[in-house]
């Protein structure tokens, strides 16, 4: 009778004891999760979010593979992340769809997520890029406000990982949060380009050429790296309206800007300064380089025919070149400096025009005194 008793004693403090092991790991599993929400919700960038999450959610789950699916029908997130000097093609864990017919065709419209056994036909395109496959997936769609945004997709190696009636409260809290964070980030990519991009052409805008250069300059310095600027404007574009219509000379701005922005690296910065002129920053390119950049994209435009409404047009563009050299200035502030920069620029584009257009001409040192240029 006593053996009995002690021994039931021993069974419930050994229930006990697991009963509380189990709170302790929920309670933190719980505060990981809690920071693991946190950290989305204070990024500050798409690109962020995306490394952030395929990082932190393929720990917190103890994963073999994550794969993140985003819709991007209009292939704006791709120039989001373009934009911000993320190399989303080697990210073997982002897949960008151009449709939605994936996610509809997997989950339909309850959006019910898949769990279970790693299928070939229903699961590959989700691990589309994954050195090995998974042998059990959880495959969770993203919607806000009834819409798809993508899927956020969880594999293991080890079967059974993921089983059908599993509860998944955790999972489900946490694409909810993902899928907040993920609108809000677009939305705010979307107004941040919509206040920075030439809507007309395309590219930035004078707003952004003004809230980088101080950057660059500041990256020239601190690199002691040379800093190039390009001052463009295409000759005679008044004819262009005056002869064949605002339109077609919006269409001659657009075409202009996309093949200038052809001849630049992805890093380098092109905007529209107003009108027909763009300005083009380039680091880490000394003058020489840069003159033979202007070049090219000089005979680029010369060269090209634009076809509108059965019309061909031809256009030329004249160039202005300056360098900053940080060891051969003694300009404190990037606003000294950048200013100089734009204004040296400014002024051999005065001497390009002043010398018959469609040419390059480099201007003097930025710390030479520019006098503003009148020719238009």
């Amino acid at each position: 009778m006593e053996d009995d008793i002690t021994t039931e004693l021993r069974v419930l403090q050994s229930h006990l004891d697991g009963m509380l092991d189990r709170v302790q790991h929920n309670s933190l599993t719980l505060k990981r999760f809690q920071t693991f929400e946190m950290r989305l919700l204070n990024l500050n960038s798409l690109a962020e979010m995306i490394d952030q999450l395929l990082g932190d959610a393929k720990s917190f789950f103890d994963l073999d593979v994550i794969s993140f699916c985003l819709i991007d029908e209009k292939a704006e997130i791709a120039g989001y992340l373009s934009d911000d000097g993320y190399d989303y093609l080697s990210n073997k864990q982002l897949i960008l769809l151009r449709d939605n017919e994936l996610l509809k065709s997997t989950f339909g419209l309850s959006a019910t997520p898949f769990l279970g056994t790693y299928k070939q036909s229903c699961c590959a395109e989700f691990f589309l890029k994954s050195d090995r496959k998974p042998v059990s997936v959880a495959i969770i769609p993203l919607r806000r406000r009834g819409k798809y945004l993508g899927s956020l997709n969880l594999g293991s190696f080890t079967p059974n990982r993921f089983i059908n009636d599993m509860a998944t409260d955790f999972i489900e809290h946490m694409v909810s949060v993902v899928s907040i964070c993920l609108e809000n980030n677009l939305n705010f990519e979307m107004m941040r380009r919509t206040s920075l991009i030439d809507t007309l052409t395309g590219v930035n805008n004078r707003r952004f050429l003004e809230q980088r250069i101080g950057e660059e300059v500041d990256r020239s310095q601190r690199n002691d790296e040379p800093l190039s600027c390009l001052f463009l404007d295409i000759d005679h574009f008044k004819s262009v309206n005056d002869t064949y219509g605002h339109q077609a000379g919006d269409y001659v701005l657009a075409m202009v800007a996309g093949m200038i922005k052809k001849q630049l690296r992805s890093n380098d910065v092109l905007a529209r300064y107003g009108g027909e002129e763009f300005v083009a920053l380039l680091s880490n390119i000394p003058e020489v380089m840069a003159y033979d950049i202007a070049e090219r994209i000089r005979k680029s435009i010369k060269d090209l025919i634009f076809n509108y409404n059965e019309t061909n047009i031809n256009v030329s563009i004249s160039i202005g070149l300056s360098t900053y050299q940080p060891e051969k200035t003694q300009l404190k502030t990037s606003a000294e400096i950048s200013t100089q920069l734009i204004h040296s620029a400014d002024s051999a584009l005065y001497v390009a025009k002043e010398n018959g257009r469609d040419r390059v001409e480099i201007g003097a040192g930025i710390e030479t005194v520019m006098t503003p240029r009148m020719v238009s």
